[in-house]
């Protein structure tokens, strides 16, 4: 009798942690991507924001404590969007400013155009930053059947200005919708969830401008920190605690539609907060640097997976990275690869069902001109230029906060990790960024980033009634 019983189990168990065969309902996906948090700020890290629910889905879930983005914004965006390395593709520097006229090129296959090939609605809410300039790389015209948001870097939480134009739009159509930019798009999401067709599977693209500047924030969030000074910490920590409302409205909608229980939610920032030394609110700590920086924290950011009977609560170590989300979620929903367009990123479930280890070399976390950095197993190697004797080298085993350059003790690991990175660099495509014809940017007036035209044309009588040229 043991024989048969033990036998059972071991079935019971491969069905319950074994990916979706092609023949069972696919998992509905909610992928919240934060935008700029501090690694050391959520409460379930420590932090000093108030973020309850947050907290409550990374402790039933998988926490990936050693989980890569990219320094910036349109970078991180861009690896998330295609399973590649940004440099692939000329994303690899800056971010996609106003006066920019470029995109995710389009000949780059998205998580939403292979999810909706494999039967899914696609949904996007917030923040897209992957380009504003030409229609062409709109989020509807890259995958989404549904669009709400902002297409820039940054606007106002509240106008929704972004350059002197109104930014926010439903599904191409330009629109004035007075309101709070985080409460607007959980509002929408939850409303897309209540309105899910049961028969068909959803991919929901979350993406809060917050915590990013502008620090703006309800009086109501503030009261909760009553107790601090006044000034930018103290608002940045209350909008984190609004973001964390938000993906509490965002879980409750799930389960009271019944959805929960066949929804993965994957949560992660896309690069680390600007932390004191950039004279920015986050906080990044035990790690060195922040957003803009190669350093753990530019780089390494908060994230989990949570997805209630198929994933057990655990901390993992191992590292991944953000090119590792589309073929994750290609080989849980049955999505193909395109073959002409090979993914960088490594199925994770393995790892995040049972804990095995991703079966890969190295971690690219970036390359460019000005130079990159890589990780392999416990070491990484970060070059402040390509040129050699500039190596820079980390037992990040021992030595998290990157505090002691090894590369003189250990000259053979470097120059192993220098060599892999040079690879990477002759593979990279220019720089979209650095190729555009845009004059240096002038400063900008308090409040926003860059005062400079959009290629927009605002008609008279109605500021709304803004279109790309």
């Amino acid at each position: 009798m043991k024989a048969p019983c033990f036998a059972l189990i071991t079935l019971l168990l491969l069905a319950l942690f074994a990916p979706p065969s092609l023949g069972e309902v696919k998992p509905n996906i909610v992928l919240i991507l934060a935008d700029d948090l501090g690694s050391a700020d959520l409460g379930y890290r420590g932090g000093e924001a108030w973020t309850p629910n947050i907290d409550r889905l990374a402790r039933e879930g998988v926490r990936l404590d050693a989980f890569y983005g990219q320094q910036l914004c349109s970078p991180a965006r861009a690896a998330l969007m295609t399973g590649r390395y940004p440099m692939r593709y000329g994303l690899q520097s800056l971010f996609i400013m106003p006066g920019h006229r470029y995109g995710l090129p389009t000949d780059e296959r998205t998580i939403p155009e292979a999810l909706r090939e494999a039967g899914y609605q696609t949904y996007m809410v917030g923040k897209w930053h992957l380009g504003h300039g030409e229609r062409q790389y709109w989020p509807q015209n890259r995958g989404f059947d549904h669009f709400y948001g902002n297409l820039l870097g940054m606007v106002d939480y509240y106008t929704h200005d972004g350059g002197g134009v109104v930014d926010w739009q439903r599904n191409g159509q330009f629109i004035q919708e007075p309101g709070y930019h985080t409460e607007l798009i959980a509002a929408e999401a939850v409303r897309l969830i209540q309105r899910q067709d049961r028969n068909r599977p959803f991919f929901l693209y979350f993406a809060p401008l917050a915590p990013h500047a502008p620090y703006q924030v309800p009086q109501a969030e503030l009261k909760r920190y009553a107790s601090m000074p006044e000034g930018e910490r103290r608002t940045y920590l209350a909008m984190v605690s609004a973001l964390d409302r938000a993906v509490g409205r965002l879980a409750r909608a799930l389960d009271e539609t019944g959805l929960r229980r066949n929804t993965l939610i994957l949560f992660a920032s896309d690069n680390g907060g600007l932390g004191p030394s950039a004279q920015g609110p986050a906080r990044n700590f035990p790690f060195r640097g922040g957003k803009g920086e190669l350093h753990e924290g530019g780089v390494r950011v908060p994230a989990f997976a949570n997805w209630p009977g198929k994933l057990k609560p655990s901390i993992i170590d191992e590292p991944a990275h953000m090119v590792d989300i589309m073929p994750t979620l290609l080989a849980l929903s049955g999505g193909k690869v395109n073959p002409a367009r090979p993914l960088d990123g490594q199925d994770l479930w393995p790892l995040l069902a049972e804990g095995k280890a991703v079966p890969r070399e190295e971690i690219l976390i970036n390359v460019e001109a000005s130079g990159g950095a890589l990780r392999k197993d416990g070491w990484k190697l970060v070059m402040p230029t390509l040129q050699p004797g500039r190596a820079q080298l980390f037992d990040l085993a021992h030595d998290v906060g990157e505090t002691a350059n090894l590369a003189r003790l250990y000259p053979e690991i470097a120059a192993d990790l220098q060599t892999r990175l040079l690879i990477y660099a002759s593979w990279q495509k220019p720089s979209a960024a650095l190729k555009a014809n845009n004059p240096i940017l002038p400063q900008a007036p308090e409040g926003f980033m860059f005062d400079v035209g959009l290629g927009w044309e605002v008609f008279s009588g109605s500021p709304a009634a803004a279109k790309v040229r």
